[in-house]
């Protein structure tokens, strides 16, 4: 199993140290009042956090798995790329219509593919020659470059020699032979071989004693293809409407045509003790194995397919931050539950006025309502008399009715 942890180990520690402590405190202290169930589900609580701190901790490690040893082919090589950057490069006879430049992007893409590994340098020349990119493994950048690449503008062209790079390119190969003599060295050549100046183009025998191998790469066609204008810019020149049309190079009113010259790009492969090629659209480059390689095994487990054992840790987080998300969402219902005040039921209504709330059954009674006298004729009857036992004290006699009668009348 390797690790590949995502900011350094020491880092990772200095974040979870802290917390883990707090946590084995928490787990261990626990509540003093609380009984034992609650010290318990405390306890319970603290450890599935410290496991979910721990499982972070895992997965910001990234295990994994290695898929086992790769052989990796490198290519000890240094290659230097010298292309023309003149009026001509953009000559409309690569695969029918095309400018050359875009035969030239797809040479150099297959050089970059066939030599792993390499260190590439750029050379670009017109009127003048320039380093567009030193010695580097970053191929990505030498792609980058290329995609950018312009000729020199029309309106500033004089003319130029094909030979104009072989100062810039003696100088940088003579200085990767004194900084890395144990690398090779490889010469490309991209052009046309057209000299536009009426002095004879420079030799490069100079640089020959550093290569070890290359080639020259030739580009156009007998019949010769027309130039267009270029003004330096990213977009070619457009309409007043600002519709894109192309404009080409005339020479005596009729476009202009470049037209290969393979003699001088012979010529210039037997001074750097190289190749020459007549490339086409239709066929690959035949290119020359690297004069070094080396091929080197990796340890078992370091590179190759690796299996992320990662995400097991990451479920185990999300099972119990969904844990802890649902005991908490728990909890705010409860004491919502506990805050709400008691509801006092509203009393039953008819036609608008509240009906008598029945008072509670009594059990036991002590003395219930007092019945009132019945009335006749809003009349009170009578009341009768209570009987009385013994003799009366005063004479007289008590009719049916009950009322007592004296001898001076009714009483």
């Amino acid at each position: 199993m390797i690790f590949q942890p995502v900011l350094n180990v020491f880092l990772l520690l200095l974040f979870v140290l802290p917390v883990a402590a707090i946590a084995v405190l928490a787990l261990v202290k626990g509540p003093s009042t609380a009984g034992s169930g609650t010290q318990k589900t405390h306890r319970a609580l603290w450890a599935l956090r410290l496991v979910m701190l721990l499982a972070c901790f895992v997965m910001l490690l990234r295990p994994g798995i290695p898929g086992g040893a790769t052989q990796t082919l490198a290519t000890d090589t240094d290659i230097v790329l010298v292309v023309d950057t003149t009026a001509s490069i953009v000559a409309e006879d690569w695969d029918g219509d095309k400018p050359r430049l875009d035969g030239v992007r797809a040479d150099i893409q297959a050089i970059v593919e066939e030599y792993p590994g390499a260190r590439f340098a750029l050379i670009t020349f017109d009127a003048s020659a320039d380093l567009r990119l030193p010695l580097t493994t970053d191929t990505t950048a030498l792609i980058s470059s290329l995609e950018v690449l312009r000729p020199e503008v029309t309106s500033q062209s004089r003319g130029s020699s094909i030979g104009i790079a072989n100062r810039m390119l003696q100088n940088t190969l003579s200085a990767a032979a004194e900084s890395s003599p144990e690398r090779s060295r490889m010469v490309f050549y991209f052009g046309d071989g057209e000299q536009t100046v009426t002095s004879p183009p420079e030799s490069f025998k100079g640089s020959e004693k550093y290569t070890d191998a290359g080639a020259v790469l030739g580009y156009g066609t007998a019949e010769g293809g027309p130039m267009q204008l270029t003004t330096g810019s990213l977009d070619g020149p457009s309409t007043g409407s600002g519709t894109q049309h192309k404009e080409y190079i005339e020479y005596l009113g009729e476009d202009a045509l470049s037209v290969i010259d393979e003699k001088n790009l012979e010529t210039l492969a037997g001074q750097l003790g190289v190749e020459y090629q007549h490339r086409k659209a239709d066929a690959a480059p035949t290119l020359p194995e690297a004069p070094s390689t080396t091929t080197s095994y990796a340890e078992s487990g370091t590179v190759g397919n690796v299996t992320e054992l990662y995400w097991i840790a990451a479920v185990i987080v999300v099972a119990l931050l969904g844990f802890e998300l649902a005991r908490a969402a728990m909890l705010v219902a409860r004491l919502r539950q506990l805050r709400a005040p008691d509801r006092v039921a509203a009393p039953h209504t008819r036609n608008g006025v509240a009906e008598p709330v029945e008072a509670p059954h009594t059990r036991n009674r002590v003395a219930g309502p007092v019945e009132a006298r019945h009335t006749r004729n809003r009349v009170a009857e009578p009341v009768e008399a209570p009987h009385t036992t013994g003799p009366s004290t005063s004479s007289g006699t008590r009719t049916s009715s009950g009322t007592q009668f004296s001898d001076g009348g009714a009483s």
